[in-house]
């Protein structure tokens, strides 16, 4: 069943209920091109001046995890429907959209005129961004829910098969490859001369870039589905032990970890002028941290999981939880500036996407299959379809109310 019919079941069954009586390549300005905009996640990227921002919704027949990238004023992104979209980013009008045969949970990378995006049907795709036709597609063992780095003519990326693939990009064929023993759903990332990848088998691993030769492996307790940042010869990863982890980049030996008290998939955000490190746990909680020494600076809980990676704007970041909520906090000591839930507080849908930030403007998935743009400076977000499910139902209440009103006055009258 698609969203779209799934959505107006869901405003069907809400009514009844209710009514029941149980009741790379630079464009003008700064483009963000690929998960979490670069390898220090420093999540943040300047507006064109020419951008015209307006909050706008464009829904997909599937749940949005998939983060997404821009180029040249382009929003790219997945979908769980199994296709890849390209939609203007200044109104949301679709441009194109090319279908796989699996969910796209994968987060895409452009560089120059090429989009690089892995698929559950086990493809790395590299796609023309001007219409979406594919250049060359790598089929890997399985699916791939890890997002592409591209460095250097390579496109390095995870694959369900336990596999890290460095790829040609000029014609999609294998350079090397190394075996981790379990899923890697953890996205690449790269510093100096070292890759470092996550892997489900509770390892960190430092690979080089050019040979896919181990340099260091790290242990930690669970699955590691995080992705890794790395700043000033430090690597930054979460696990699912529940553990934040810094890193010697150079030989894996650990600088410090904090407990999160939770799994943490979510991938940590590095703030590079305040040495302040953002991440999210299962537990809902959103915690700063001091990247030098891991002590806590502030924490804050929100409604849901948070799986989503934070993104800087300016003296805020902004992520999403699975309480199906978008919050904008102050950077610094973890207030709430603003928030937007597209079911207000109704129908609640995760959002596990992590934000795209352009400028004044918020680009970010959820599991209701709809990519919301936000505009931060004036606090503005665009009125969800579940509005209208919301304003159906309360007048069936009001409706029913004034039919049962009008039943007691007949009886008292019949008396």
């Amino acid at each position: 069943m698609d969203i779209g019919k799934k959505q107006l079941l869901l405003g069907f069954m809400i009514t009844c209920l209710l009514a029941s009586p149980l009741g790379i390549a630079t464009a003008a300005g700064a483009d963000w091109n690929s998960f979490h905009e670069n390898a220090q996640h420093t999540g943040f990227t300047d507006q064109a001046a020419d951008f015209t921002p307006t909050a706008w919704y464009f829904s997909t027949q599937g749940a949005i995890k998939s983060s997404p990238a821009i180029q040249n004023k382009i929003i790219y992104f997945g979908s769980n429907d199994g296709h890849v979209y390209a939609v203007n980013m200044e109104d949301g009008t679709k441009i194109w959209d090319y279908k796989t045969d699996g969910a796209v949970i994968s987060s895409p990378s452009v560089v120059g005129d090429v989009l690089y995006v892995g698929s559950s049907d086990g493809y790395l795709y590299a796609q023309d961004i001007k219409n979406g036709n594919v250049k060359w597609k790598y089929k890997t063992g399985n699916a791939i829910e890890s997002s592409p780095l591209v460095q250097d003519n390579l496109v390095y990326i995870g694959s369900n098969d336990g596999r890290v693939y460095a790829i040609n990009i000029n014609n999609g064929t294998k350079v090397w490859e190394y075996n981790t023993g379990n899923s890697v759903r953890s996205s690449p990332v790269i510093s100096g001369e070292n890759l470092f990848v996550g892997s489900d088998d509770g390892k960190v691993y430092a690979l080089d870039k050019d040979t896919g030769n181990k340099t260091w492996e790290y242990t930690t307790g669970d699955k590691v589905q995080s992705s890794p940042a790395v700043m000033n010869n430090t690597v930054y990863v979460g696990s699912d032990d529940g553990k934040v982890y810094a890193l010697s980049a150079t030989d894996g030996t650990l600088q410090w970890n904090y407990d999160m008290g939770k799994s943490v998939t979510s991938s940590p955000t590095i703030d590079t002028n305040d040495n302040s490190l953002f991440i999210g746990a299962d537990n809902g909680k959103m915690m700063c941290l001091d990247t030098r020494n891991g002590v806590e600076k502030w924490n804050f809980t929100t409604s849901g999981a948070v799986k989503s990676t934070a993104s800087i704007l300016d003296n805020k970041i902004v992520f999403g939880s699975n309480g199906g909520t978008v919050y904008i906090l102050n950077k610094y000591n973890g207030n709430e500036e603003w928030s937007y839930n597209p079911g207000y507080g109704v129908i609640n849908q995760p959002m596990e996407s992590s934000p795209a930030t352009y400028g004044n403007m918020i680009y970010i998935g959820a599991d209701d299959g709809s990519l919301y743009a936000l505009n931060n400076d004036k606090k503005t977000a665009p009125t969800s379809v579940y509005v209208y499910y919301i304003g159906g139902a309360i007048v069936v209440i009001i409706a029913l109310l004034l039919i049962g009103r009008a039943v007691l006055n007949r009886r008292k009258k019949n008396e």
